[in-house]
């Protein structure tokens, strides 16, 4: 009896550190969100964001082979406005608009020259483009793209301060096995670490915060109710991802199919995060423009 009460009573102070540990972890708070509508025939789709220091400017890549450019309208800091500057197609190595299967694009990472590289889940690849109207040009595949499923590879794309490229696919395969995650530097493609699996989410976006963080947007359709969001975040070590921390999760419906993560700096100095919906062009479905800051 005593050994079972002692047990007990050691159970219950771990699960109160472990509370506490997790209570003294603050989360994302909601800044702001804005449903973008536009009349143009090729507008929706977005599963790619950049946002470009200062919050002002953007682009955005459609799954249907398109690539956006537009402006983030701002009042005292808070976005109240999305403009559309221009949709372009994105074109092949020949210059060429993509068509089909080859053109959808999902992860979208911005080099701080201007550069800009796009993975893409119908053929398995990621490009590269000089500027958003520049033909395309191929980087090296890993021998594990070819093997990847269907509608469910190169899903998340991100850059870190050393220009390496960081591609995620979509599902790893089974529930309790990790997301790998591949990395493009000096001219190959290696697997360094991976990302722990928790639930059934699916990874939908990522990117390399200012402060040399990882940050990976996940989603899960659980529901007739809508999507649920979860946005987790990382140090990047030696020894791979480590100090991972939960900084939103969302019930179902709270928000669209969010799948384009930007992390960025505000004017003030604070971490904001900001995510976009994919519509799949149904009209159920909404463009919706999501921010978060992140505390420190």
């Amino acid at each position: 009896m005593y050994r079972r009460i002692t047990c007990a009573i050691a159970a219950a102070l771990f699960f109160s550190v472990i509370g506490l540990a997790a209570a003294t972890v603050p989360r994302a708070t909601e800044s702001t969100s804005v449903t973008w509508r536009n009349d143009d025939a090729r507008f929706g789709g977005f599963s790619g964001l950049h946002v470009f220091d200062g919050g002002t400017r953007f682009v955005s890549i459609s799954d249907r082979g398109a690539i956006v450019q537009g402006q983030l309208i701002r009042n005292n800091g808070r976005l109240k406005s999305i403009k559309l500057a221009r949709i372009l197609p994105l074109k092949n190595t020949k210059g060429v608009p993509l068509r089909g299967h080859l053109s959808d694009a999902e992860g979208l990472a911005v080099r701080g020259d201007g550069r800009l590289f796009i993975s893409f889940e119908g053929a398995h690849r990621v490009w590269t483009y000089r500027d958003p109207a520049s033909e395309g040009a191929w980087l090296p595949r890993h021998p594990d793209f070819k093997t990847m499923q269907n509608n469910s590879s190169l899903e998340a794309l991100a850059i870190g301060p050393d220009n390496a490229l960081y591609t995620i696919p979509e599902r790893s395969g089974r529930l309790n096995r990790p997301f790998p995650v591949y990395r493009y530097q000096n001219g190959e493609w290696t697997m360094p670490f991976s990302v722990p699996r928790h639930g059934p989410y699916l990874v939908v976006g990522a990117d390399i915060g200012p402060d040399g963080r990882f940050y990976l947007l996940e989603r899960h359709l659980g529901s007739i109710f809508g999507f649920e969001t979860r946005v987790r975040r990382f140090d990047m070590t030696a020894a791979g991802l480590q100090n991972e921390v939960t900084l939103i999760q969302t019930s179902a419906g709270e928000h669209d199919n969010l799948e384009g993560l930007s992390v960025w700096r505000t004017e003030t100095g604070g971490l904001r995060l900001t995510m976009i919906s994919d519509d799949n062009f149904r009209g159920i479905q909404k463009t919706e423009i999501v921010e978060y800051d992140v505390p420190e």
